[in-house]
Protein backbone atom coordinates (compact mmCIF):
# COMPACT_ATOMS: atom_id res chain seq x y z
CA UNK A 1 0.00 0.00 0.00
CA UNK A 2 1.51 3.34 -1.21
CA UNK A 3 1.74 5.92 1.62
CA UNK A 4 4.63 7.91 3.50
CA UNK A 5 7.09 7.01 6.18
CA UNK A 6 6.01 8.50 9.36
CA UNK A 7 7.83 8.00 13.07
CA UNK A 8 6.21 6.78 16.49
CA UNK A 9 7.79 5.76 18.92
CA UNK A 10 11.00 4.35 17.69
CA UNK A 11 8.98 2.80 14.63
CA UNK A 12 9.34 3.85 11.41
CA UNK A 13 5.65 3.57 9.67
CA UNK A 14 4.41 3.81 6.69
CA UNK A 15 0.84 5.44 6.84
CA UNK A 16 -1.58 4.56 3.97
CA UNK A 17 -2.99 6.80 1.80
CA UNK A 18 -6.49 6.13 3.23
CA UNK A 19 -5.38 7.61 6.20
CA UNK A 20 -3.85 10.46 4.46
CA UNK A 21 -6.71 11.37 2.33
CA UNK A 22 -8.97 12.24 5.13
CA UNK A 23 -6.40 13.92 6.82
CA UNK A 24 -6.69 16.15 3.72
CA UNK A 25 -10.16 16.48 3.84
CA UNK A 26 -9.51 17.05 8.34
CA UNK A 27 -7.25 19.87 7.98
CA UNK A 28 -9.71 21.55 4.96
CA UNK A 29 -12.61 21.61 7.20
CA UNK A 30 -10.69 22.96 9.76
CA UNK A 31 -9.42 25.77 7.72
CA UNK A 32 -12.56 26.70 5.53
CA UNK A 33 -15.75 25.51 7.87
CA UNK A 34 -13.87 26.30 11.49
CA UNK A 35 -11.60 29.05 10.13
CA UNK A 36 -8.75 28.19 12.78
CA UNK A 37 -5.40 29.14 12.15
CA UNK A 38 -2.20 27.38 10.36
CA UNK A 39 -0.76 27.06 14.05
CA UNK A 40 -4.04 24.99 15.36
CA UNK A 41 -4.56 23.00 11.79
CA UNK A 42 -0.93 21.43 12.34
CA UNK A 43 -1.55 20.58 15.80
CA UNK A 44 -4.55 18.42 14.67
CA UNK A 45 -2.42 16.96 11.98
CA UNK A 46 -0.14 16.10 14.33
CA UNK A 47 -1.94 14.76 16.57
CA UNK A 48 -3.81 12.52 13.62
CA UNK A 49 -0.49 11.69 12.35
CA UNK A 50 0.56 9.70 15.03
CA UNK A 51 -2.80 8.06 15.59
CA UNK A 52 -2.75 6.95 11.49
CA UNK A 53 0.96 5.75 12.08
CA UNK A 54 0.37 3.65 14.92
CA UNK A 55 -2.99 2.25 12.79
CA UNK A 56 -1.26 1.44 9.94
CA UNK A 57 1.95 -0.25 11.93
CA UNK A 58 -0.44 -2.01 14.35
CA UNK A 59 -3.58 -2.68 12.53
CA UNK A 60 -2.48 -2.38 8.80
CA UNK A 61 -5.97 -3.31 7.81
CA UNK A 62 -8.01 -0.89 9.88
CA UNK A 63 -8.87 2.07 7.84
CA UNK A 64 -10.28 5.49 9.39
CA UNK A 65 -13.97 3.65 8.50
CA UNK A 66 -13.62 0.60 10.05
CA UNK A 67 -12.05 2.24 13.31
CA UNK A 68 -13.44 1.37 16.83
CA UNK A 69 -12.95 1.91 20.03
CA UNK A 70 -10.64 -0.75 21.34
CA UNK A 71 -8.69 0.08 18.66
CA UNK A 72 -8.42 3.78 19.76
CA UNK A 73 -7.95 2.63 23.53
CA UNK A 74 -4.95 0.28 22.59
CA UNK A 75 -3.59 3.63 20.64
CA UNK A 76 -4.27 5.40 24.00
CA UNK A 77 -2.45 2.58 26.01
CA UNK A 78 0.80 3.14 23.88
CA UNK A 79 0.81 6.48 24.14
CA UNK A 80 1.34 6.00 28.06
CA UNK A 81 3.80 3.16 27.24
CA UNK A 82 5.72 5.81 25.27
CA UNK A 83 6.15 7.88 28.01
CA UNK A 84 4.35 11.05 26.67
CA UNK A 85 3.02 13.13 29.28
CA UNK A 86 -0.71 13.30 30.57
CA UNK A 87 -1.88 16.50 29.51
CA UNK A 88 0.11 15.74 25.92
CA UNK A 89 -2.08 12.76 25.95
CA UNK A 90 -5.18 14.78 26.64
CA UNK A 91 -4.23 16.86 23.68
CA UNK A 92 -3.56 14.09 21.38
CA UNK A 93 -6.70 12.27 21.78
CA UNK A 94 -9.03 16.13 21.78
CA UNK A 95 -7.53 15.79 17.96
CA UNK A 96 -8.55 12.32 17.99
CA UNK A 97 -11.98 13.20 18.48
CA UNK A 98 -12.61 16.05 16.86
CA UNK A 99 -11.58 14.20 14.03
CA UNK A 100 -14.07 11.39 14.47
CA UNK A 101 -16.95 14.16 14.85
CA UNK A 102 -16.04 15.44 11.57
CA UNK A 103 -16.37 12.36 9.95
CA UNK A 104 -20.05 11.51 11.38
CA UNK A 105 -20.89 15.42 10.38
CA UNK A 106 -19.73 14.54 6.82
CA UNK A 107 -21.60 11.29 6.81
CA UNK A 108 -18.84 8.74 6.81
CA UNK A 109 -19.82 7.10 9.49
CA UNK A 110 -22.99 6.08 10.73
CA UNK A 111 -21.62 6.48 14.83
CA UNK A 112 -18.54 7.97 16.24
CA UNK A 113 -16.41 5.02 17.79
CA UNK A 114 -14.09 8.10 19.54
CA UNK A 115 -17.16 9.05 21.95
CA UNK A 116 -16.38 6.77 24.60
CA UNK A 117 -13.07 7.40 24.40
CA UNK A 118 -11.53 8.70 27.63
CA UNK A 119 -9.10 11.09 28.15
CA UNK A 120 -6.41 10.80 31.56
CA UNK A 121 -7.84 12.04 34.59
CA UNK A 122 -5.92 16.09 34.95
CA UNK A 123 -5.68 17.93 37.57
CA UNK A 124 -6.71 21.78 36.82
CA UNK A 125 -3.14 23.24 35.95
CA UNK A 126 -2.79 26.61 37.18
CA UNK A 127 -0.92 28.93 34.61
CA UNK A 128 2.22 30.37 35.66
CA UNK A 129 2.53 34.03 36.69
CA UNK A 130 4.38 36.69 37.45
CA UNK A 131 4.04 39.41 40.29
CA UNK A 132 3.51 43.01 39.17
CA UNK A 133 7.24 43.43 40.87
CA UNK A 134 8.76 41.12 37.93
CA UNK A 135 6.90 42.79 34.93
CA UNK A 136 8.73 45.69 35.99
CA UNK A 137 11.99 44.17 36.27
CA UNK A 138 11.37 42.80 33.04
CA UNK A 139 10.41 46.01 31.74
CA UNK A 140 12.93 47.88 33.10
CA UNK A 141 15.31 45.47 32.19
CA UNK A 142 15.58 46.21 28.49
CA UNK A 143 18.24 47.95 27.60
CA UNK A 144 16.76 51.40 25.38
CA UNK A 145 19.89 51.66 24.09
CA UNK A 146 20.08 48.76 21.92
CA UNK A 147 18.80 48.44 18.55
CA UNK A 148 15.77 46.28 19.29
CA UNK A 149 15.30 48.00 22.94
CA UNK A 150 12.47 50.64 21.94
CA UNK A 151 10.89 48.38 20.15
CA UNK A 152 11.00 45.10 23.04
CA UNK A 153 9.80 47.73 25.41
CA UNK A 154 6.80 48.65 23.40
CA UNK A 155 6.31 45.11 22.50
CA UNK A 156 6.17 43.81 26.27
CA UNK A 157 4.04 46.99 27.29
CA UNK A 158 1.65 45.60 24.93
CA UNK A 159 1.53 42.01 25.49
CA UNK A 160 1.19 42.76 29.48
CA UNK A 161 -1.08 45.99 29.34
CA UNK A 162 -3.94 44.03 26.84
CA UNK A 163 -2.95 40.09 27.28
CA UNK A 164 -2.47 39.50 24.02
CA UNK A 165 -1.56 36.57 22.83
CA UNK A 166 1.91 36.23 20.88
CA UNK A 167 -0.03 35.49 17.32
CA UNK A 168 -1.92 38.10 17.77
CA UNK A 169 1.15 40.73 19.18
CA UNK A 170 3.09 39.64 15.72
CA UNK A 171 -0.08 40.11 13.43
CA UNK A 172 -0.94 43.30 15.05
CA UNK A 173 -1.32 45.82 12.03
CA UNK A 174 -0.79 49.93 12.27
CA UNK A 175 -4.62 50.35 11.05
CA UNK A 176 -5.45 48.33 13.96
CA UNK A 177 -4.31 50.66 16.94
CA UNK A 178 -6.76 52.94 18.17
CA UNK A 179 -4.50 55.02 19.88
CA UNK A 180 -7.05 58.23 20.32
CA UNK A 181 -9.40 55.92 21.81
CA UNK A 182 -7.30 53.87 24.00
CA UNK A 183 -7.99 50.65 22.04
CA UNK A 184 -6.69 47.79 20.01
CA UNK A 185 -8.52 45.22 17.21
CA UNK A 186 -6.85 42.06 17.52
CA UNK A 187 -7.73 39.32 15.28
CA UNK A 188 -7.94 35.84 17.65
CA UNK A 189 -8.38 32.23 17.59
CA UNK A 190 -10.56 31.60 14.33
CA UNK A 191 -10.35 34.57 12.95
CA UNK A 192 -12.84 35.90 15.64
CA UNK A 193 -11.77 40.08 16.04
CA UNK A 194 -12.35 42.00 19.48
CA UNK A 195 -11.79 45.30 20.54
CA UNK A 196 -9.24 45.28 23.68
CA UNK A 197 -8.47 48.32 25.92
CA UNK A 198 -4.76 49.41 26.13
CA UNK A 199 -2.69 51.39 28.60
CA UNK A 200 -1.60 54.65 28.75
CA UNK A 201 2.25 53.53 29.14
CA UNK A 202 1.74 51.45 26.66
CA UNK A 203 0.65 53.78 24.03
CA UNK A 204 3.48 55.93 25.21
CA UNK A 205 6.66 53.25 24.60
CA UNK A 206 4.47 52.25 21.36
CA UNK A 207 4.20 55.60 20.03
CA UNK A 208 8.03 56.15 20.82
CA UNK A 209 8.83 53.15 18.96
CA UNK A 210 6.35 53.52 15.75
CA UNK A 211 7.60 57.28 15.83
CA UNK A 212 11.56 57.28 16.83
CA UNK A 213 12.21 53.87 15.26
CA UNK A 214 9.63 52.72 12.92
CA UNK A 215 9.30 55.39 10.73
CA UNK A 216 13.35 55.44 10.43
CA UNK A 217 13.70 51.56 9.53
CA UNK A 218 13.57 50.60 5.90
CA UNK A 219 10.75 47.83 5.45
CA UNK A 220 10.50 44.68 3.80
CA UNK A 221 7.70 44.38 0.48
CA UNK A 222 4.44 43.53 1.79
CA UNK A 223 5.35 43.92 5.97
CA UNK A 224 4.33 47.57 5.43
CA UNK A 225 1.55 47.04 8.11
CA UNK A 226 2.86 45.47 10.56
CA UNK A 227 3.50 47.06 13.89
CA UNK A 228 6.37 44.91 15.07
CA UNK A 229 9.58 45.26 12.38
CA UNK A 230 12.90 42.92 12.95
CA UNK A 231 15.72 44.56 12.10
CA UNK A 232 15.60 43.51 8.02
CA UNK A 233 12.24 45.06 8.25
CA UNK A 234 10.14 42.02 8.49
CA UNK A 235 7.26 40.96 10.67
CA UNK A 236 8.21 39.55 14.15
CA UNK A 237 7.78 35.90 14.02
CA UNK A 238 6.34 33.98 17.07
CA UNK A 239 9.55 31.96 17.91
CA UNK A 240 11.44 35.60 17.75
CA UNK A 241 9.50 37.10 20.48
CA UNK A 242 10.20 33.80 22.31
CA UNK A 243 13.70 33.99 22.26
CA UNK A 244 13.81 37.48 23.40
CA UNK A 245 11.94 37.05 26.30
CA UNK A 246 13.65 33.97 27.29
CA UNK A 247 16.72 35.57 27.04
CA UNK A 248 15.88 38.91 29.11
CA UNK A 249 14.68 36.26 31.80
CA UNK A 250 17.77 35.12 32.22
CA UNK A 251 19.26 39.04 32.11
CA UNK A 252 17.39 40.07 34.97
CA UNK A 253 17.71 36.97 37.19
CA UNK A 254 13.92 35.95 37.46
CA UNK A 255 14.13 32.01 37.93
CA UNK A 256 10.63 31.30 36.34
CA UNK A 257 9.48 29.69 33.05
CA UNK A 258 8.60 32.59 31.08
CA UNK A 259 7.01 32.56 28.06
CA UNK A 260 5.25 35.56 25.91
CA UNK A 261 1.96 34.00 27.47
CA UNK A 262 3.40 34.45 31.17
CA UNK A 263 2.01 38.17 30.17
CA UNK A 264 -1.14 36.90 29.41
CA UNK A 265 -1.88 34.91 32.35
CA UNK A 266 -0.27 37.46 34.08
CA UNK A 267 -2.36 40.62 33.06
CA UNK A 268 -5.43 38.32 33.73
CA UNK A 269 -4.99 37.24 36.98
CA UNK A 270 -3.67 40.80 38.30
CA UNK A 271 -7.19 42.02 36.99
CA UNK A 272 -8.97 39.18 39.07
CA UNK A 273 -7.26 40.00 41.85
CA UNK A 274 -7.77 43.69 41.26
CA UNK A 275 -11.59 42.77 41.59
CA UNK A 276 -12.38 43.37 37.79
CA UNK A 277 -15.52 41.10 36.64
CA UNK A 278 -15.01 37.52 34.87
CA UNK A 279 -17.09 38.19 32.37
CA UNK A 280 -15.09 41.25 31.21
CA UNK A 281 -11.87 39.61 31.68
CA UNK A 282 -13.53 36.66 29.39
CA UNK A 283 -14.17 39.30 27.10
CA UNK A 284 -10.52 40.86 26.76
CA UNK A 285 -8.91 37.73 26.61
CA UNK A 286 -11.06 36.38 23.57
CA UNK A 287 -12.35 33.38 25.92
CA UNK A 288 -15.24 31.62 24.40
CA UNK A 289 -16.38 30.11 27.58
CA UNK A 290 -16.05 31.84 30.97
CA UNK A 291 -14.80 28.26 32.52
CA UNK A 292 -11.17 28.83 30.54
CA UNK A 293 -11.33 32.26 32.37
CA UNK A 294 -12.36 30.68 36.00
CA UNK A 295 -8.87 29.25 36.29
CA UNK A 296 -7.83 33.09 36.71
CA UNK A 297 -9.53 32.97 39.72
CA UNK A 298 -6.74 31.00 41.87
CA UNK A 299 -6.45 34.02 44.28
CA UNK A 300 -4.57 33.14 47.73
CA UNK A 301 -7.06 32.27 50.62
CA UNK A 302 -6.02 35.44 52.77
CA UNK A 303 -7.50 37.63 49.27
CA UNK A 304 -9.91 35.77 49.45
CA UNK A 305 -11.18 35.54 53.44
CA UNK A 306 -10.38 39.31 52.98
CA UNK A 307 -13.30 39.78 50.20
CA UNK A 308 -15.85 37.98 52.74
CA UNK A 309 -14.96 40.28 55.66
CA UNK A 310 -15.53 43.01 53.68
CA UNK A 311 -18.57 42.14 51.89
CA UNK A 312 -20.33 39.65 53.29
CA UNK A 313 -23.04 40.71 55.60
CA UNK A 314 -22.42 38.22 58.33
CA UNK A 315 -18.86 38.70 58.85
Amino acid sequence: MRGFNFIFGHKKVRMSNMWENYIKQFEHYLKIERSLSKNSISAYRSDMEKLSAFMSGTFPDITPMTTQLPHLRAFVNELAALGISEYTQARIISGVKAFFRFMVYEDRLEEDPAILLEAPKLGRKLPDTLSYDEIVQLLEGIKLGEPEGHRNRAMLEVLYSSGLRVSELVELKLGMVYADIGFLRVIGKGNKERLVPVGKDALHYLNIYLEQVRNHQKIAPGHEEYVFLNRRGKKLTRVMVFIFIKKLVEEVGIKKKVSPHTFRHSFATHLIEGGADLRAVQEMLGHESITTTEIYTHLDREYLRQVLTDFHPRK
